[in-house]
């Protein structure tokens, strides 16, 4: 005769087996309808907090700026106010 504990962890084990299985591949989601997506381009949801942000592409004047800084050795709010300076005076002749 099979006691109580053994049926309760025999229970146990199959029904985390079967959950396992349910929940181990979902569907793909459907793939959008051919004339939505040439009609109306996708809209982006807005960034929501802390969310990574995109990397823009940077200027020739904000990559010389860095190397000049780099060469100066500065670092945290010295570096920002350089780097600021130095785009701000980029585009004018010295």
């Amino acid at each position: 005769m099979i006691t109580l504990p053994s049926r309760i962890l025999a229970t146990t084990v199959a029904s985390l087996m079967l959950a396992g299985a349910a929940f181990a591949q979902t569907a793909a989601p459907a793939a959008p309808a051919a004339s939505a997506t040439k009609a109306e381009p996708a809209k982006t949801a807005p960034a929501k907090m802390g969310a990574p942000k995109e990397k823009a592409e940077r200027s020739a004047a904000s990559l010389e700026c860095s190397k000049q800084a780099d060469a100066k050795g500065l670092h945290g709010k010295e570096r920002k106010k350089f780097r600021s300076e130095c785009k701000k005076t980029a585009g004018k002749p010295n």
